[in-house]
């Protein structure tokens, strides 16, 4: 660590190998920010995302671990530490999403969605709640289906609706502290996460669902985060912002 990555805030973004959390990264990164670049398994697209973004004349490092493993998550913090001497932000973006009608969803997709969507976020925030700095940020990924309530979603919808009640009552929890606790909810989202799976019938009627009419982009979700992060999101806090064009 050099004079001028140790004068740099840092930021931790979970899932961060691609998709939304590659986009937050990238423009955390661009805005002046040491990024830890979160992965489980995407070992190569991550040290890819680390490369360019040092190319660009950023500072990051890849680092591996499962969030619903409590152990790597602290080692995660760890790393963080060594690296850049402390952590500043952080992001909560990794996540799985398994789509079923309630009755058809069986324990895997019900357990699996809960150990990383619900217990990740809670090993995450637990060493955040210890270790982030004074002044710090911290911003979770919800989904704005915890307000629209689509048929499938329902497991899925349930784990972010309980990630917002951690965020309000968190916010709370470091008061003293100058650190804000807010989540991000997107609606639909043209990553390979929402795209999987779905006709281009059904991408194409949700991409209408809101006013604007369109899908949203991985980089409209990072400007959401970016602001949460940096000054001019610092008098907001517990709150949930839902970034999908208006759909609800």
């Amino acid at each position: 660590m050099n004079a001028q990555t140790s004068s740099r805030p840092v930021a931790i973004v979970t899932g961060a190998s691609r998709g939304i959390g590659a986009a937050i990264a990238e423009r955390l990164a661009s805005d002046g920010f040491n990024v830890v670049v979160n992965y489980a398994g995407s070992s190569a697209e991550a040290e890819a995302l680390v490369g360019k973004i040092e190319q660009a004349g950023g500072h990051a490092i890849a680092a591996q671990a499962d969030v619903s493993d409590a152990a790597a998550v602290e080692r995660m913090f760890d790393a963080a530490e060594a690296a850049f001497g402390g952590v500043d932000v952080l992001v909560n973006n990794a996540g799985i999403m398994k789509l079923a009608p309630l009755a058809d969803s069986d324990d895997a997709l019900f357990d699996s969605q809960i150990a990383i969507n619900l217990k990740g976020t809670f090993n995450t925030l637990r060493q955040a709640a210890r270790r982030l700095r004074n002044g710090g940020r911290i911003i979770n990924l919800s989904t704005s289906v915890v307000g629209l309530k689509l048929e499938n979603y329902a497991v899925y919808a349930a784990t972010k609706a309980a990630v917002e009640t951690l965020t309000a009552i968190l916010s709370k929890e470091v008061r003293g502290r100058s650190i804000t606790v807010n989540a991000v909810a997107p609606g639909p989202t043209a990553t390979a996460l929402f795209l999987n799976g779905k006709s281009p019938e059904l991408i194409e009627r949700m991409s209408k669902m809101n006013p604007l009419e369109r899908l949203g982009t991985p980089d409209d979700i990072a400007s959401a985060v970016a602001f949460l992060a940096g000054p001019d999101g610092s008098w907001i806090n517990g709150q949930v912002l839902r970034a999908n064009g208006g759909m609800v």
